[in-house]
């Protein structure tokens, strides 16, 4: 992810960015001059050639990234695909808060070939009341108005929709009110919190004893879970939810590229506007300076960044876990849930996720309502969920799905299957990059 600008032209209440504990936004010029892109490029190109990458994901990020204008991404994207090389396809994508789309802007990014993600709250005024300027005048109107431009005039460009969790809305009525302003696909993130700030609605909890298995509210996983139903049961793909995509793929003991679940290792990091390397930025959540690593683009390649402490630790899948986690039969779903989830002050990162209890409720639903579907009708069923999850190839492997993880009744009997490919909104998920491609990163998550 490279942020090409720093500041938000929103003042959004909930933002853990700005408004967070972390502080070192504040002395980062507001756009990255071009020295620091010149460099990214660069650096993206040589981690590309060291790696042997055939495909590189670039992220273009802030604050707002499109205060320094849609000529400029499309000038920074084309100079990382040119110094890349014809041979390498860069997919890249904005993330934005979509005010600032217009016609024109749209027109831009679509001609290079720059996907839009956009982060909303939901698709009515009273989902994004606090979503406001710096003046404190509603966004929505102007959000709207960029949404509906996008999906008219470029569908082709459109990314999806990120929109972050907020289980005192109606489950149902939020997502159809999102399927309104026609997104391919949507992103739900939970809101960042942890064990010492928890999230809304949350009660504050002692990681010890409130770990897998725990009895105990779960607003959070009863929301996915009333969403994951309307998706699941419409008769056909709405649109791509990559959460649900990835929990039933990992079900189907099916590889899964999200920070959110699973195991997979994250090997994501951030360009700053300084040139600064940094971890992803949901870390800022937890406390100031979580985010840093002490390395930038002048001095450091990508993969010094790989090797920092802090990344390491994200790449160590289940050894990295407490022991609790270690012990579920969730684990390879789960996979601990979202590394900043897991943080209390004075013990660091080596807790469950403070959502635990509301991942066991989203998954274990849906694994029922993989194991309803299985047993109806197990090959044609499978299939329909791949389908559902993602993509399908043709294939002639046969894969079992993890009913010794879920307790579900999923049969352990080998069935036929589509094979799933997994591409949610590109750049408008949780912090998540397979493998090297990190070297500009698949991060992105709206600032909640």
């Amino acid at each position: 992810m490279v942020k090409v600008h720093g500041r938000c032209n929103l003042a959004c209440r909930y933002c853990y960015l700005y408004e967070g504990p972390d502080r070192t936004w504040r002395d980062r010029p507001a756009a990255a001059p071009p020295e620091v892109l010149d460099r990214a490029a660069t650096r993206i190109a040589e981690h590309a050639d060291a790696h042997a990458l055939g495909e590189l994901a670039l992220v273009l990020h802030g604050g707002e990234p499109l205060l320094v204008g849609a000529g400029r991404l499309a000038a920074f994207t084309g100079l990382v695909r040119e110094r890349a090389g014809r041979e390498r396809t860069v997919h890249a994508t904005v993330q934005t808060n979509a005010t600032l789309l217009t016609e024109r802007r749209i027109a831009t990014l679509a001609r290079h070939s720059i996907r839009v993600g956009v982060s909303l709250d939901g698709g009515r005024p009273a989902h994004n009341t606090l979503r406001t300027d710096h003046a404190g005048r509603p966004s929505w109107p102007a959000a709207a108005r960029g949404t509906r431009l996008l999906a008219a005039h470029h569908p082709e460009a459109y990314a999806g929709i990120l929109t972050v969790v907020d289980p005192r809305t109606d489950p149902v009525e939020m997502y159809e009110s999102l399927l309104e302003l026609g997104p391919p696909a949507l992103d739900l993130l939970l809101p960042h919190g942890n064990w010492t700030t928890p999230p809304p609605g949350l009660p504050a909890m002692d990681p010890r004893r409130h770990g897998p298995g725990v009895n105990r509210p779960t607003p959070y996983g009863d929301w996915l879970s009333a969403v994951f139903d309307r998706w699941w049961s419409a008769g056909r793909r709405e649109t791509r939810i990559r959460l649900f995509e990835e929990c039933l793929a990992l079900l189907l003991g099916l590889p899964a590229a999200t920070e959110s679940l699973g195991l997979d290792p994250v090997n994501a990091v951030v360009i700053e506007t300084d040139g600064a390397i940094e971890q992803v930025d949901s870390l800022k959540s937890a406390y100031d300076t979580a985010a840093a690593t002490g390395l930038d683009i002048f001095r450091h390649s990508f993969d010094d960044a790989l090797s920092h402490p802090g990344v390491a630790a994200r790449q160590a899948g289940a050894a990295a876990l407490a022991a609790g986690c270690r012990g579920c039969p969730l684990l390879t779903v789960c996979g601990g849930g979202n590394y900043a989830h897991r943080y209390r002050a004075g013990d660091g990162f080596s807790h469950p996720s403070v959502y635990c209890a509301d991942l066991e409720r989203l998954i274990r639903h849906v694994a029922a309502r993989l194991g309803e579907a299985t047993t109806a009708a197990r090959p044609e069923a499978i299939r329909a969920a791949a389908t559902v999850a993602g993509t399908p190839r043709a294939t002639t492997h046969t894969r079992t799905p993890r009913a010794d993880v879920t307790h579900a009744d999923v049969t352990r009997d080998s069935v036929t299957h589509a094979d799933v490919t997994h591409a949610g909104p590109a750049g408008a998920g949780d912090e998540a990059a397979g493998g090297s491609r990190a070297a500009a990163a698949t991060t992105t998550g709206d600032s909640r």
